[in-house]
């Protein structure tokens, strides 16, 4: 009896050093607009490598998916806008994209979810905005026709912050009204299917609005006097939780407020143009180890706490291709040579739990100014939510990852509560009763 506790005590034990290093709700946005990129198999190496367990693709490019194949780690791949109006009229094109992007992969290749169309509504084409749900609709009976149904696969789309209308403060957040009716739809499909509703957060562009020194130390996750929301009470201290509340709340204001939500694309440039404050190498670095620290803690946001939100990192690399600002070609966590831009303690044989110390931001390129033009800020100061532009592929879709459902997460809140000096005294010291 007492050797079968202990063996118990020491199992329980180890699954929380593991899920203490271990961080499967973290992922990172895999582009390939460049022309200077590694092999997609050195790639899959770098990740197996670091502390990712996710990766999201802009499209389905089989040398990528074939290099993840065996590595257990999971794979977000996407259909093009430019494929959604045949997926949506034809069941058979919406089969042979199966057959041809998925079936010859999977399981090797850890496919979890498939985004149809990236960032749809920006584009304000009514027409292809109408075809997405009947699209996603056909790749899902087309999944389940090949035996990959049944939540094995699963289908969505990817959504900029710009969805939103009176987002301030998140509380009250709910979706603009000229996209009401086809989200309604989206949201029907989400909540049968069990899949998540993907959004792209980016306090970077909503400091490009409010360049006040204390934003800035909101979006970094650093020491700020916090914002209020006067509805809910409830105390925001971080740009982050704020736009992710938001989207919570336009969710619930619709009636989907089971929905998960899947953050699939947020992050930081170290560089950019003369005119885009903030975008540093120290601020990049502070925003991603600052986010990850506050994911790992399990704390979640002020109207969803305890919940950790599947977060994929823009980006794994810079692409060199993409058009816009300088930024757009400056978010890549590692160089082409396969060495780090910054060291947020990704590697796994970094010790990632000593190496969360909030980082301090810098403000270089801050130009002189005042507070947007006609926004005021009484108190408690305002939520802003970002631009509508973000970080995209436009050769092909985005895709979104798949469930934002918390692992395993009562158990690892017991590990995180526990050093692990303490955790093995606790071990002996019960041994010691039982003997």
């Amino acid at each position: 009896m007492a050797a079968s506790v202990y063996s118990f005590l020491l199992l329980f034990f180890s699954s929380c050093l593991h899920l203490s290093k271990s961080q499967p709700f973290l992922g990172v946005n895999y582009g390939l607009t460049a022309d200077n990129l590694p092999p997609p198999s050195a790639s899959a190496k770098l990740l197996q490598s670091t502390t990712f367990q996710k990766v999201r693709l802009y499209g389905s490019d089989p040398a990528v998916i074939k290099a993840l194949a065996n590595t257990g780690i999971e794979i977000v791949i996407g259909a093009s806008n430019g494929d959604v109006p045949g997926l949506a009229s034809d069941p058979g094109f919406a089969r042979t994209w199966v057959e041809t992007n998925v079936i010859p992969y999977y399981p090797a290749s850890k496919i979890v979810l498939i985004a149809v169309g990236n960032e749809v509504t920006t584009f304000g084409d009514n027409t292809l905005m109408s075809q997405l749900l009947p699209a996603m609709k056909n790749v899902q009976s087309a999944l389940e026709a090949a035996s990959l149904g049944g939540g094995k696969i699963k289908v969505s789309t990817v959504h900029v912050m710009s969805v939103l209308a009176g987002s301030d403060p998140p509380s009250t957040a709910v979706f603009k009204p000229e996209h009401a009716d086809i989200l309604k739809g989206l949201l029907e499909f989400n909540s049968e299917t069990g899949s998540p509703f993907a959004v792209n957060p980016y306090p970077f562009f909503a400091y490009q609005e409010d360049r006040r020194p204390e934003t800035l130390a909101y979006c970094l996750f650093q020491t700020n006097p916090g914002r209020v929301d006067p509805n809910s009470n409830l105390k925001y201290m971080n740009m982050f939780d704020a736009q992710v509340d938001a989207v919570y709340s336009a969710l619930n204001s619709m009636g989907f407020k089971d929905v998960e939500i899947m953050v699939a694309e947020t992050g930081w440039p170290y560089k950019g143009d003369p005119e885009e404050a903030g975008a540093t190498v120290e601020n990049a670095r502070a925003y991603n180890k600052n986010l990850i620290a506050h994911l790992k803690s399990g704390s979640g946001t002020p109207l969803m706490p305890g919940k950790v939100i599947e977060t994929y990192l823009f980006a794994l690399y810079d692409e060199n291709l993409k058009p816009g600002k300088g930024s757009e070609r400056a978010f890549g966590l590692f160089k082409p040579d396969l060495t780090m831009t910054y060291d947020i303690g990704l590697t796994k044989t970094t010790n990632n739990q000593s190496s969360m110390a909030p980082q301090s931001p810098t403000t270089r390129r801050l130009p002189p100014a005042a507070a947007p033009t006609g926004q005021t800020f009484p108190a408690p100061p305002q939520m802003i939510l970002p631009s509508p532009v973000t970080p995209s592929d436009k050769n092909s879709g985005q895709t979104d990852v798949h469930n934002s459902t918390p692992r395993s997460a009562s158990l690892a809140h017991i590990c995180r509560s526990l050093s692990i000096s303490a955790s093995m005294l606790f071990v002996f010291v019960l041994y010691a009763l039982i003997m």
